[in-house]
C-alpha cells in the first residue's frame, strides 16, 4: 500500500511538470497520511537533519571550484593541452574531446559543467572544420558522462551520504570503470572519423608546444592533488573540496590572470545558485525517506525481489534495467536520493558488494543523463551546440550504445571494479 501510494504519487505529481524537490516534499506528505500521521514539523526536522552533513559540504566547494575553472581560463587550458596530445591524429578534435573530459572530470565531478565548459570551447572549433554538428554535440555529451565517475564525484558524495559507505573508498572505486568508459569512446570515435570522413590535424611549432605544456601544467596538477591528496589521506573529500577552490582561485588569479576581481562576486552567487537546487533535493530526498523507511518500504521492495536475491547476477540486471528506465524520466540526484536507500538493503541481501553496486548504480544513472526524453546533459547539448533535440540524438546515439556495453560489461565482470578498487586501496 505505502509502495504503491509513494510511486503513485512521485510519477503523477512529475507528470504536471512540478519541480522534483517539491514532489519529493509532497510524497513525504501522502505517505505521512497514508500511516495515519500528521506531523509537518517532522518533516521540515527531517529535511534540516539530511542537509546537517559535513560530507555533503564538499557539493558547493567543488561546485565553486567549477564555476572559477570555467571563467578563469583554467578549462582553456585542459582542452590545448588535449588538442596538443592528439592533433596530429586524424579527427583529433573528437579524441581531445574525451581526453579533456577524462582531465576535466577530475576537476569538476559534474557532467553538466563538464558538457558546458568543454562543448563551449570545442563544439565551435569542430563546427569550423566540418565535422556534423549533432555528431559533435552528441560526443561531447557522451564523454560528459565521465565527470561523475572519476573523482571527485558529486553524485557519489551524495551516494556515499545517503547509504553511509565511505566517500574516499567510492572515489578510487570510479577511476577504473571511467577510465574504460573513455577508452571506449576513443575507439567509437575512430569508426567514426572514417565512416564520417574527417581529415583534419592539429600542428603545433616547437615554441607553440613549449608554451601550452608550461601553461597546462598547473590544471594538471589540480586532479593528481586532489585524488592524490585524497587516497594518502592529506585531506577528506570535503577537505579537497576546499583545496580545490583556494588552488583554482590562486592559479586562475595569479598565474593565469584571467580571473578579475570583480568577476569573483557573479561567480560566487551562480555556485550558490547550483548548490541551493542541489541541497534542495537532498533535504527533501532525506524527508520522504524518512517516511520509506517508516513505511517499511525497502522491506517491500526485498520482499517482491525475494525470488532473485539467491540470483545475484540476475537481480543486478533486474534493478540495472529498472534503474535505466527510470534514468530516462528522472535526473541523477533525486534518483540516487529515493532509490539507494531501498535497493542497497536488497543487494546486501544478495551478497553484492556495496562499493561495486554504487558505481554501477552511478554509471546507469549518468547513462541516463544523455538518454531521451529528459536527459539533462542533452539540453546543455542543445543550448551550447545551437541545435534541436532530435539533431542531437542521433548524434548521440552510437555512443550511447557504447555506454550501455559498458555498463553491461562491468556488471557481467565486477572484478573490473573491485580489482583495482582492492589494489588502490590495499584492501
Amino acid at each position: 500500500m505505502e509502495m504503491a501510494a509513494f510511486l503513485g504519487t512521485l510519477f503523477g505529481f512529475m507528470t504536471f511538470g512540478i519541480p522534483i524537490a517539491i514532489v519529493l516534499v509532497l510524497c513525504a506528505i501522502v505517505l505521512m497520511l497514508v500511516m495515519g500521521q500528521f506531523d509537518p514539523l517532522a518533516i521540515a526536522q527531517a529535511m534540516v537533519t539530511g542537509t546537517n552533513s559535513f560530507p555533503l559540504m564538499a557539493i558547493p566547494f567543488f561546485m565553486l571550484a567549477g564555476e572559477i575553472m570555467s571563467q578563469g581560463g583554467l578549462s582553456a587550458r585542459i582542452v590545448e593541452f588535449a588538442n596538443l596530445s592528439v592533433g596530429k591524429v586524424r579527427g583529433g578534435l573528437g579524441y581531445a574531446a574525451i581526453i579533456a573530459s577524462i582531465i576535466f572530470a577530475g576537476l569538476s565531478g559534474s557532467a553538466v559543467a563538464d558538457a558546458a565548459a568543454l562543448g563551449a570551447i570545442l563544439i565551435p572549433i569542430m563546427k569550423s572544420k566540418g565535422y556534423k554538428l549533432g555528431r559533435s554535440a552528441g560526443f561531447i555529451c557522451a564523454g560528459a558522462v565521465i565527470a561523475p565517475i572519476i573523482p571527485p564525484s558529486i553524485p557519489m558524495i551524495v551516494l556515499g551520504t545517503s547509504v553511509n559507505l565511505s566517500i574516499t573508498r567510492l572515489f578510487m572505486a570510479g577511476i577504473i570503470p571511467g577510465l574504460i568508459l573513455g577508452i571506449a569512446l576513443l575507439i567509437a570515435w575512430f569508426f567514426v572519423v572514417r565512416i564520417d570522413g574527417y581529415t583534419d590535424t592539429i600542428t603545433y611549432t616547437k615554441e607553440e608546444r613549449r608554451k601550452i605544456f608550461k601553461e597546462s601544467l598547473p590544471a594538471l596538477m589540480m586532479p593528481v592533488l586532489i585524488v592524490g591528496g585524497i587516497r594518502l589521506g592529506i585531506f577528506t573529500p570535503t577537505e579537497a573540496g576546499a583545496f580545490a577552490v583556494v588552488y583554482a582561485l590562486i592559479v586562475c588569479r595569479f598565474v593565469y590572470k584571467e580571473l578579475d576581481i570583480d568577476q569573483i562576486g557573479d561567480i560566487f552567487s551562480a555556485a550558490a545558485k547550483s548548490t541551493a537546487t542541489v541541497m534542495f533535493i537532498v533535504a527533501a530526498a532525506t524527508a520522504v525517506g524518512f517516511y520509506i523507511t517508516t513505511a517499511q518500504v525497502p522491506a517491500q521492495v526485498a520482499g517482491a525481489l525475494g525470488g532473485l536475491i539467491d540470483k545475484p547476477m540476475l537481480l543486478l540486471l533486474t534493478i540495472n534495467a529498472f534503474l535505466f528506465a527510470i534514468g530516462m524520466v528522472m535526473d541523477l540526484t533525486p534518483n540516487i536520493l529515493i532509490f539507494a536507500p531501498v535497493l542497497f538493503p536488497v543487494i546486501q541481501q544478495a551478497g553484492i558488494d556495496p562499493y561495486f553496486f554504487a558505481v554501477i548504480m552511478t554509471l546507469n544513472l549518468c547513462i541516463g543523463l544523455i538518454s531521451p526524453p529528459v536527459g539533462t546533459v542533452l539540453y546543455v547539448g542543445c543550448g551550447v551546440a545551437k541545435i534541436d533535440f532530435g539533431r542531437l540524438v542521433k548524434g548521440i546515439l552510437p555512443f550511447l550504445l557504447v555506454e550501455i556495453s559498458i555498463l553491461l560489461l562491468c556488471i557481467l565482470f565486477p572484478s573490473l571494479i573491485m580489482g583495482p578498487l582492492k589494489l588502490i586501496m590495499g584492501t
